[in-house]
């Protein structure tokens, strides 16, 4: 079929966005699933620093790509040998598929799929090739075996969770990554416990979420750290007990004078070195930091060798929030509906995508949280 897409060409380092324009909206031929694919008609999708970090070139991706990979829709058609989903579904995206077999999904932990590895590194789904094409008929690169930012999708079977029908679908796009993300990285990763002192590094999309999903365990200190004035306000808001400005040369003395001398958990959620070294410095001796922020591909961070022995400090990644989609996916949208994840109040503009660069351009200034594309408004 015919269908209307964002694509990037080349990576753009020159802002702003709304002027240079790097995201053309294209006509592209998107080919109807294969075995054990599904078709899907998008509802929203989300714009992420993740997407971001590709078009900056601070996350390399194979071009020319068709954006997006945090989205929602609806099944309209499935291939050959998918018999537990069918027209009609409504579906969350998830930007790491599993095959099932190799080890890291055989361990119980389908995130890292070895499979899904290999297939995003060449901008391609599962079964192997493309299902894009542009006007001259040259393929075009998925990311992350999604590319939502269009009318449709085509993607694995494991791409999709179904959810129940009366979920809002533009909505529930932020499920696929920023809650699963955020959220997985406080429950998951972190298990943060109950009375636990917590710091939560970066509030964009993913680190609010993971905010919230921290309040959930029940420290008995929560603190949300950022340079952005607004996010910071929003924490409080969101159920912050302190909320510090990362700029102040002293951030780090007053996070260790709140919590007695360090915190338990830091959670960096914004991916840049600068964050990561505010989330080891905070912490008491045995605390633990993780870190679910992509920082730019290269960019190393320092670690004092001997306090993962003598302070017993343990630094820990986590990928998706260390999410199983299948699982997680429908319990973080139960909490949303029970009013204990109130991931809605992170969505400020639904957009065209006539507005796609400048949303960039507002991603990156920190103007906004999280806003969605919707293809067919």
């Amino acid at each position: 079929m015919k269908m209307r897409a964002a694509v990037l060409r080349t990576i753009a380092p020159d802002r702003p966005y709304a002027r240079t324009r790097p995201i053309s909206i294209e006509e592209v031929e998107l080919d109807g699933p294969q075995a054990g694919e599904v078709l899907v008609k998008i509802a929203g999708a989300g714009l992420c620093h993740s997407d971001l970090s590709v078009i900056d070139g601070s996350r390399p991706r194979p071009l020319p790509v068709a954006l997006g990979h945090e989205g929602a829709g609806t099944v309209v058609e499935v291939g050959v040998g998918v018999r537990d989903i069918a027209p009609g579904d409504p579906v969350v995206f998830q930007f790491s598929a599993s095959c099932g077999r190799c080890e890291r999904c055989l361990e119980g932990r389908p995130q890292i799929c070895i499979a899904h590895g290999a297939a995003r590194a060449k901008g391609e789904l599962m079964a192997g090739g493309k299902r894009l094409r542009d006007a001259r008929g040259e393929p075009v690169n998925h990311q992350s075996g999604v590319s939502c930012f269009a009318e449709y999708a085509t993607v694995d079977r494991g791409s999709v969770v179904k959810v129940d029908k009366d979920v809002p679908l533009a909505m529930a796009a932020v499920f696929g990554c920023a809650v699963m993300t955020g959220v997985g990285a406080a429950l998951n990763t972190a298990a943060i416990r109950p009375g636990q002192k917590v710091a939560i590094i970066g509030l964009g999309g993913v680190g609010l979420s993971g905010l919230l999903g921290a309040k959930l365990a029940g420290p008995s200190v929560l603190i949300a750290v950022d340079v952005n004035p607004a996010k910071l306000g929003l924490a409080r808001q969101l159920g912050a007990d302190h909320a510090i400005d990362a700029r102040e040369p002293d951030h780090l003395d007053q996070i260790r004078d709140l919590t007695g001398g360090g915190v338990d958990v830091a959670v960096e959620l914004a991916g840049n070195i600068k964050a990561l070294e505010t989330g080891y410095g905070i912490l008491r001796t045995g605390g633990t930091l993780v870190t679910a922020g992509l920082s730019p591909a290269g960019a190393a961070f320092p670690i004092h060798a001997a306090d993962l022995v003598t302070r017993e400090i343990s630094v820990k990644g986590s990928y998706m929030g260390s999410c199983v989609p299948v699982r997680d996916i429908p319990r973080f949208i139960e909490a949303y509906r029970q009013g204990r994840l109130p991931v809605d109040r992170l969505i400020g503009e639904h957009i065209g995508f006539e507005d796609i660069n400048r949303g960039f351009d507002r991603l990156a200034d920190g103007e906004v949280v999280r806003q969605i594309l919707v293809p067919h408004g």
